[in-house]
C-alpha cells in the first residue's frame, strides 16, 4: 500500500483477508475445514459488510426520502451514499445513472420491460430485433424470451465454439438494422470466458441498437468501467461481490433513463398523483418504485469500500494467477475434462468440469463429505449443457480469499471421487 491507496502487482495477503470472513472459519462434517469454491453462485460476507448492516439497523433504521426526523436523514444519508459508492466504482458519469434493484435478474427484466412499452426509437415490437447469445444466465434469456413473445419481435443469438468462446463469424447477420437491443454477458458464470466486448459494441453501434451488458460475474473479480465498455446499459448483483443478497444495480445512460418509461409503480417514483394522472420523478428515482432495500444498500456500500480498499486490479491479479495454477492442477486429474478455455487468457475464476463418466451431482456430493463446497448442475445456463452436449457440470469457482491450498484441496478431493467410484 501507498498513502493507503492499493498498489497493482502487489500480491494480496489471503491470510489477512480471510480474517475478515468469519464464515471461512467454519467447519463441516465432523471438523472438516470448510473450503468454499462456489464463489460464482454467491461470495461470502466480510466483517465490515456484516457491522455495517448491523450498525444500520441498530442505530439508524426509518425508511428514506421525505422523512424530516433525524433517523430518516441519516438513512436517506446512508442510502445516497451506497448510491454515490457505486457510481465511484463503475466510473459511471453521474450518481444519478445507478438504479438500485434487487438483482441482476431484476435490472434486466426492467430494461426489457422498459423496451417493451417505450416510443420510438427504442421501442422493441414485431418487424423488430433481440440478440443475445447461447452463452448467457437464463435471467439474460427468458426475459428477452418474454418481450418477444409479447411484442413478436425476433429472437436471434450468436452460437458457442469447441472451445467455449463466442461464435462472431456471422456478426454482421446476427446483428442488423433490425436490431433493437443487444445483451450479453460480460463474463460467463459456467464457461468463465471473458467476451469481446469492443467488436459487439461496435457493430451495435453501427446499426443503432443498445447494448446491455450482464456484468454479474465480472463486477466482483475486476474493474468495472461503464464508460470504457460504452454500453447502455450495465446490471450486476451484489451478493457476488461481498455484498448482501436482496440488492442489484442497473448502470443506465442517462439520456435513456430520462426517455424511457417507468415500468413499476407505486411510491417514491411520483412527481405529482391526481386521480386522473401522475407524473414521475426524475432518474434514478423513477425506476425505484417502494421502500427500496435500504439495509441491502447499506452493505453494497460497504462491500465496495471493502473491495476499493484492497484494489480491484490486484484482485484479478490474483484470481488469473489462481485459475492459472488450477488449469495447470486440473489437468493432471485423469478423465476431467474443462468445459471452456483452457487457458487462462481472456477468462474469469470460473472453472466447470466433466470427470469421465462420473455424473456432476455424485462428485459434488462426494466433495462435500470432504468439506469442498463446489456448485452441480446447469448453473442456470442451460443452453450450454445442450450446446456440449453433457447433462451438468461440477464447477469450481475463485474469489479474492481463495487460496493454491484450496486448489490442492479440490485436486485431491476429486482423486478420492475416482477412487470412491472406481
Amino acid at each position: 500500500m501507498t498513502d493507503g491507496r492499493p498498489v497493482a502487482g502487489v500480491p494480496l495477503d489471503t491470510e489477512a483477508i480471510r480474517k475478515d470472513f468469519p464464515i471461512l472459519d467454519r467447519t463441516v462434517h465432523d471438523g472438516k475445514r470448510l473450503v468454499y469454491l462456489d464463489n460464482a453462485a454467491s461470495s461470502q460476507k466480510p466483517r465490515q459488510v456484516l457491522d455495517a448492516m448491523s450498525d444500520y439497523y441498530e442505530r439508524h433504521h426509518a425508511n428514506v426520502h421525505r422523512g424530516v426526523h433525524v433517523l430518516a436523514e441519516e438513512a436517506t444519508a446512508l442510502y445516497e451514499g451506497a448510491r454515490d459508492k457505486v457510481a465511484r466504482f463503475v466510473n459511471a458519469p453521474s450518481r444519478d445513472e445507478v438504479i438500485f434493484t434487487k438483482n441482476a435478474s431484476e435490472s434486466i427484466n426492467l430494461v426489457a420491460n422498459m423496451l417493451g412499452l417505450a416510443d420510438e426509437p427504442y421501442r422493441v415490437d414485431s418487424g423488430t430485433e433481440i440478440v443475445i447469445t447461447e452463452m448467457e444466465h437464463h435471467s439474460n434469456i427468458v426475459p428477452w424470451q418474454l418481450l418477444a413473445q409479447r411484442t413478436g419481435a425476433k429472437l436471434k443469438w450468436f452460437g458457442l465454439t469447441d472451445e467455449g468462446r463466442l461464435d462472431l463469424s456471422r456478426i454482421d447477420e446476427v446483428i442488423t438494422e433490425r436490431t433493437k437491443i443487444v445483451s450479453f454477458v460480460l463474463v460467463s458464470n459456467v464457461l468463465g470466458t471473458l467476451n469481446p466486448v469492443e467488436a459487439i459494441v461496435r457493430r451495435a453501434q453501427e446499426v443503432g441498437a443498445l447494448v446491455l451488458i450482464d456484468a454479474s460475474q465480472a463486477a466482483p473479480h475486476m474493474p468495472l468501467d461503464v464508460q470504457s465498455l460504452q454500453a447502455d446499459f450495465v446490471a450486476f448483483t451484489g451478493h457476488k461481490m461481498c455484498g448482501p443478497t436482496g440488492i442489484g444495480v442497473l448502470w443506465g445512460r442517462q439520456e435513456l433513463l430520462e426517455d424511457l418509461p417507468p415500468f413499476l409503480g407505486g411510491g417514491e417514483m411520483i412527481e405529482t398523483v391526481t386521480m386522473s394522472a401522475s407524473t414521475y420523478a426524475p432518474a434514478p428515482h423513477k425506476f425505484e418504485a417502494g421502500t427500496p432495500p435500504i439495509a441491502q444498500a447499506v452493505g453494497l456500500g460497504a462491500a465496495v469500500d471493502y473491495l476499493t480498499s484492497i484494489g480491484m486490479e490486484r484482485i484479478a491479479e490474483h484470481e488469473h494467477a489462481l485459475t492459472r495454477y488450477a488449469l495447470e492442477r486440473l489437468a493432471e486429474v485423469p478423465g476431467l475434462v474443462i468445459v471452456g478455455p483452457t487457458s487462462p487468457e481472456d477468462r474469469g475464476a470460473t472453472l466447470s468440469f466433466t470427470l469421465g463418466d462420473i455424473h456432476p451431482h455424485d462428485v459434488g456430493q462426494v466433495l462435500d463429505e470432504q468439506g469442498i463446497a463446489v456448485r452441480v448442475g446447469h448453473h442456470c445456463a442451460r443452453p450450454v449443457c445442450l450446446r456440449y452436449g453433457i447433462p451438468a457440470t461440477t464447477r469450481a469457482s475463485f474469489y479474492l480469499y481463495s487460496t493454491t491450498a484450496e486448489v490442492d484441496a479440490l485436486v485431491d478431493g476429486l482423486e478420492y471421487v475416482r477412487g470412491f467410484f472406481g
